[in-house]
C-alpha cells in the first residue's frame, strides 16, 4: 500500500544543480526519518545525507557544504538539493525512509533509484 517514488534525476553539467524528490505514495501518518544513498556499479552503497523529523541533519564529508536534505511532511516528500555538482557525484541515488502508517505501523522503505549524471 505504501511505497517511495523517486524523481528528479538527470544530466547536469559540472557546477550545476539538481534536486531529487522522494515521495511517499499511500496514506501515512508521518515520515519519521529519511536518508539518501548513492551507488556506482560494482561499488558499495554510500550514505550521503540523513534527516529526522526534528530537523537534525548529517552529511557525508564528500558532499558537505554542497548538498541539502529536507523533509516536508505536509507533502509527505523528502528532498535532496545538490549544487556545485562534480563528475564524481555521478551515481544512482536511493532514498530510504522510516514511515509510520495511520495505525502507527512501521515501514522501512527504499525508493527505486534515480540516475544522476554530471558531465560536460
Amino acid at each position: 500500500q505504501v511505497q517511495l517514488v523517486e524523481s528528479g534525476g538527470g544530466l547536469v553539467r559540472p557546477g550545476g544543480s539538481l534536486t531529487l524528490s522522494c515521495a511517499a505514495d499511500g496514506s501515512i501518518f508521518t515520515i519519521a526519518a529519511m536518508a539518501w544513498y548513492r551507488q556506482a556499479p560494482g561499488k558499495q552503497r554510500e550514505l550521503v545525507a540523513t534527516i529526522n523529523n526534528s530537523g537534525s541533519t548529517d552529511f557525508a564529508d564528500s558532499v558537505k557544504g554542497r548538498f541539502t536534505i529536507s523533509l516536508d511532511n505536509a507533502e509527505k516528500t523528502g528532498y535532496l538539493q545538490m549544487r556545485s555538482l562534480k563528475p564524481v557525484d555521478t551515481d544512482v541515488y536511493y532514498c530510504n525512509s522510516k514511515i509510520y502508517g495511520l495505525r502507527l505501523e512501521g515501514y522501512d522503505l527504499w525508493g527505486q533509484g534515480t540516475q544522476v549524471t554530471v558531465s560536460p
